[in-house]
């Protein structure tokens, strides 16, 4: 039973549920103390242990239906009983001069001996023998079915098998016909263990697999089916930079160690060092000002610009956010106040969809948020420079880089379409501190995340 529990919770894992070693511990014991007896309590005693919020109850719960389902053993019994009885029953009285089936299948292979007898336990007991023997508890991928399927079945004696079935083909008919139907069952048995074997242990990998998928996949090709699956990337990628850089890093804040401020602290003590004295590191207030297209031409990219913007407002105190098309406006209260997806969906309706006009929204900036840009901010554009052949006004955001710390420019498109058509990204690109393509989700976030680094 400890063997299943480490494996269950290999599999509590692999359904995003948190497991850490002191859970499984208290898991382990809790076990110990209820026993293994009473399914509903087994669960319950899980649930409680292992689950923190009600999404880990509810797909832990999944998960131990999942794990433990089995045949349950009286029941068996009473099947084994019935299934014996009528098999007896079909095996008395032999044709005269004929050798009995009992006869026959006393030389035949183990399992061709189970699956005569239709002793389910016995079959179920093979089956997880072989599981074991071959590690299907390793299994990762759904390409890896047949292999492990294949490798059971030769665990079991499955080569034995096809002996006795081609003798018994031409000795026995009717014995042939029942030990063929018994193997057509095993099959199937054993291909539903390794499904669920893969349900339970490949759901991690597979989930790893699609969102690296789409992680390199271009933002503005996702198909409908998949934006649902890339908003939820994006928010996973969101959590994280709020999980690595939301938190106080007080260790590299408190700076060097001041041993004379030290020394002189502690002259009471005989200068032992029981305060200690720091050279603080002074860093600027951070502040972010973000203008983000949200035209026509970046509209399927534009959710997830928004998403990733809405973030920092999580992780960066002075956060100012602009969005425009043909003109621009401020949205920083309806990211900061509302959830993503409801301050999305308003910012689209207000000024999304429509014509980029680059130098009409410089110039709507200009007139009403220079202000806002210090020596201290970081000015991040996101958008692909596309001005529909007007006036790109790249001396306005000249200005907006005189001004401010640095200006960093992140673009949807490949560097090989930039000046191309009505793309006025060369000159824009000449005052810029950073211009990076973030055509994928990973680009992206690896350009968030050098972003928000540099103020931690």
């Amino acid at each position: 039973m400890q063997e299943n529990l480490h494996r269950f919770f290999r599999a509590a894992r692999g359904a995003g549920v948190h497991v850490s070693p002191a859970e499984s511990i208290d898991a382990m014991r809790a076990v110990a103390s209820v026993g293994v007896a009473d399914r509903t309590v087994l669960r319950d005693s899980l649930l409680l242990t292992l689950a923190k919020s009600e999404d880990e109850k509810k797909a832990l719960g999944a998960c131990f239906d999942l794990f433990f389902a089995h045949v349950d053993p009286a029941q068996a019994e009473a099947s084994d009983e019935t299934q014996d009885a009528a098999s007896n029953e079909a095996q008395a009285a032999p044709p005269s001069g004929q050798p009995s089936d009992a006869d026959t299948s006393a030389e035949l292979g183990p399992l061709a001996q189970m699956l005569l007898a239709q002793n389910t336990a016995d079959v179920s007991a093979a089956i997880a023998n072989a599981s074991s023997a071959v590690g299907l508890s390793e299994i990762r991928y759904f390409t890896q079915r047949g292999l492990y399927s294949s490798r059971m079945l030769e665990t079991m004696g499955i080569q034995r098998l096809r002996d006795d079935l081609d003798r018994l083909t031409e000795t026995n008919p009717g014995l042939a016909e029942r030990l063929q139907a018994g193997l057509d069952g095993l099959r199937d048995t054993v291909r539903d263990t390794v499904a669920q074997a893969l349900a339970l242990y490949g759901r991690e990998e597979t989930e790893n697999l699609r969102h690296e998928i789409l992680r390199n996949a271009q933002l503005s090709r996702i198909e409908p089916r998949q934006v649902a699956a890339m908003r939820a990337l994006i928010r996973q990628i969101a959590r994280r930079l709020r999980e690595r850089y939301a938190k106080p890093r007080k260790r590299q804040r408190r700076g060097h160690l001041d041993v004379r401020r030290t020394l002189r602290r502690n002259a009471a003590w005989g200068s032992v060092p029981f305060l200690t004295a720091w050279k603080r590191k002074h860093r600027d207030r951070p502040k972010i000002v973000a203008l983000c297209d949200v035209s026509g031409s970046v509209a399927r990219v534009s959710d997830f610009f928004l998403l990733l913007i809405h973030s920092l407002h999580d992780v960066v105190s002075d956060v100012r956010s602009f969005a425009f098309s043909g003109h621009l406006i401020e949205v920083s209260e309806i990211l900061e106040q509302k959830p993503a997806e409801e301050a999305m969906a308003e910012i689209m309706h207000k000024v999304g969809f429509g014509s980029s006009d680059y130098g009409s929204s410089l110039v709507d900036f200009e007139k009403q948020f220079m202000a806002s840009v210090t020596p201290q901010t970081t000015v991040i554009v996101l958008g692909d420079a596309r001005s529909n052949k007007l006036d790109p006004r790249a001396d306005i955001l000249k200005a907006i880089s005189e001004r401010a710390k640095r200006v960093v420019w992140l673009n949807p498109e490949g560097r090989v379409t930039w000046g191309w058509g009505d793309s006025e990204m060369p000159r824009y690109q000449t005052f810029c501190n950073v211009v990076r393509p973030c055509a994928t989700a990973q680009q992206l976030e690896r350009a968030v995340s050098d972003i928000v680094s540099a103020y931690q």
